[in-house]
């Protein structure tokens, strides 16, 4: 039902996933959110790294909000996915871009803006092919470290 081109094999192991057919849309369930969404790239990653965090590292779902939002100089925005820890604070930003989109310093600096507002002690940016995280230091600044995801 999906096209391999369009939706490349990833970093992440291949989640189960339920698709439905809309005309030419392909809709996949969400289940933290509870409705079915189009299958775009960026979500086609977003299925795998929210899947990954449940499956892989036993973070409760109720523990992940995916398109939270996010308010930047009185403008709403929405991170692609919040991990929060035991206390429920923010402990990750995951932003997800399609396999297509370099990880360049744009798509790091809009990670670190919504973390400006969120202030988790960890960022990650993922395109499904490739992964960068980093950690937020004392002084502000961040730090590429090696994080749960590769």
């Amino acid at each position: 039902m999906v096209d391999n081109e369009k939706y490349p094999s990833l970093i992440f192991p291949t989640p189960a996933l339920r698709l439905q057919r809309k005309g030419e849309v392909v809709e996949v369930f969400v289940p933290t959110r509870g409705c079915w969404l189009e299958l775009t790239p960026e979500e086609w990653v977003r299925r795998h790294v929210v899947d990954f965090l449940c499956t892989r590292h036993s973070v409760p779902p109720t523990h992940i909000a995916e398109e939270y939002p996010v308010v930047l100089n009185g403008q709403p925005q929405r991170a692609d996915v919040v991990v929060f820890g035991p206390d429920m604070k923010p402990w990750i930003v995951v932003e997800c871009k399609a396999p297509t989109v370099a990880l360049d310093e744009r798509v790091v600096a809009q990670v670190v803006r919504y973390n400006s507002v969120l202030g988790a002690p960890y960022v990650v940016v993922t395109n499904g092919l490739e992964e960068r995280s980093y950690a937020l230091t004392e002084q502000g600044t961040y730090r590429p470290c090696r994080f749960l995801f590769t």
